[in-house]
């Protein structure tokens, strides 16, 4: 099973998960894919992830996150043992997200909200001091604008990493990994 795990103010309508999610139909491997729509809060967001990936054998589950998605797929892969495809992942949202507390809308639903203490002291609760690197995958542009990717780099040290100079935080060299990202979950490139 591969589960996308979208970034903060997104959906499974972005459009990493709907290139992900194409790629694997057209080999056939469609009805392993599955992309829950995540609250805005941390601790509903982690209720949504759970009931997807429960029936999940964790040997056979890889969950791909995209930016805050990387950092709740670090949580998940470190509490059920399962692998993870990190892109651009938010290694710090709990500060980092800091500075946009205040009104918020989804970039996709539209929905309104308030970002407020509570958000960032539930992503704090979630954050783990170490990682196993050899659960990881990390797909990482240097060019993101809104996170450092060495960041990344440092917290993911001895995970398998693909850095690519430039690019930007939606990581522009997305398509070129999709192969990539279905052998490390198992899935054999060409069905």
């Amino acid at each position: 099973m591969i589960v996308y795990l979208h970034g903060f103010n997104s959906s499974p309508g972005s459009h990493k998960a709907r290139v992900l999610q194409a790629y694997l139909q057209r080999r056939g491997f469609g009805h392993v894919y599955a992309c829950p729509a995540l609250p805005h809060r941390p601790a509903q967001a982690v209720r949504a992830i759970e009931a997807q990936i429960a029936p999940c054998d964790p040997s056979e589950l890889t969950l791909v996150g995209s930016s805050l998605g990387g950092f709740y797929a670090t949580y998940f892969a470190e509490t059920r043992r399962c692998r993870a495809v990190l892109i651009q992942p938010a290694v710090f949202p709990y500060s980092g997200l800091e500075a946009l507390l205040g009104p918020q809308e989804n970039l996709h639903s539209g929905e309104r909200y308030e970002l407020t203490r509570e958000h960032l002291a539930e992503w704090r609760a979630l954050a783990l001091e170490r990682v196993d690197p050899e659960r990881y995958l990390l797909l990482l542009e240097t060019g993101d604008e809104v996170l450092d990717w060495r960041e990344a780099a440092r917290k993911y040290e001895g995970a398998r990493m693909v850095i690519r100079d430039g690019g930007d935080h939606t990581l522009q060299s997305f398509p070129e990994h999709l192969a990539r990202i279905a052998a490390f979950a198992g899935i054999p490139s060409a069905a």
